[in-house]
């Protein structure tokens, strides 16, 4: 395919494609047409030819070239298959896009300080695992890992104590990332404000502007409610202290904790199917065997 886009890159190449698509012609007639010297045009017609675009023949004393369709429907399905995978519906692409509209909402809304304050996202997921399971993944650091952060995201550096007026810091980079070489995506910190083991977790956290000061702060109220096949899980967040910076921040909440939540059920709903644990109704735990 490379060599396909090579050819059809430069503007003279272009053009004999364009007139030999009307019909084949002799290298001297593509010349006049095209407003260029033969030699040149020869070579171009080489290029193309290599390339797959055209072929050409020998008849008597000229050499006449055509064009190869066959090379450029495979091209155009590959661009089609490229801007399919672009407009796959809830894919990477639309999320951006989501995320663009939001941001540019946000952007015109932010006119003082204080602009979004009061502002408030709800979030409910039903989760594999009883109550205690969840809390865990909400609490322990090598398990909030794994999902406390967007899909395009990795941690890099974590801090949760779960304690009443525990610190806690989260650093994340481009999910793509691997060597540190990019600079850092975001950072926030923040502190634990209540605990109750398996029924409710409360905590203030801050997006940190470059500048090492807070954009906002979020004030996160989770509570845990067990249920027949698992745990139902609310979520709300609260804005206070709001910057006119803080808009590109406030437009990734909903997107962004959304998907560490999808995240964080598939992760429940997966530990569950690897291990074969289930509760049953009353809250017992069986363990499947095969």
């Amino acid at each position: 395919m490379e060599p396909l886009l090579t050819a059809l890159a430069d503007p003279a190449r272009w053009r004999l494609v364009k007139l030999l698509a009307e019909r084949p012609r002799p290298v001297g007639v593509l010349a006049e047409l095209a407003g260029a010297r033969q030699p040149q045009t020869t070579k171009h017609l080489q290029t193309l030819e290599r390339a797959g675009v055209v072929a050409s023949e020998r008849t008597g004393q000229r050499r006449i070239y055509t064009l190869r369709p066959a090379a450029l429907r495979e091209l155009a399905a590959a661009l089609i298959r490229l801007a399919d995978a672009a407009e796959r519906a809830g894919g990477p692409h639309a999320t951006h896009e989501r995320y663009g509209l939001g941001l540019r909402a946000e952007r015109l809304a932010a006119e003082e300080p204080g602009w979004a304050d009061g502002r408030s996202f709800e979030f409910h997921r039903s989760l594999a695992g009883r109550p205690e399971l969840v809390w865990r993944h909400l609490t322990e650091v090598p398990l909030l890992a794994r999902w406390w952060t967007p899909d395009d995201l990795r941690v890099c550096e974590l801090v949760f104590e779960a304690r009443p007026g525990g610190r806690i810091v989260q650093e994340y980079r481009d999910i793509e990332d691997t060597g540190d070489c990019a600079p850092v995506a975001g950072r926030a910190e923040g502190v634990v404000d209540d605990v109750r083991p398996g029924e409710r977790l409360t905590y203030r956290l801050s997006p940190l502007l470059p500048d090492g000061s807070p954009a906002f702060t979020t004030h996160v109220d989770m509570r845990l409610r067990p249920t027949g096949t698992g745990t139902d899980l609310d979520a709300v967040w609260r804005i206070t202290h709001s910057t006119l910076d803080a808009a590109d921040f406030i437009a990734g909440i909903e997107i962004g904790f959304g998907q560490s939540l999808d995240k964080l059920a598939a992760t429940l709903a997966g530990d569950a199917h690897d291990t074969g644990i289930t509760d049953d109704n009353n809250g017992t735990t069986t363990r499947r065997t095969s």
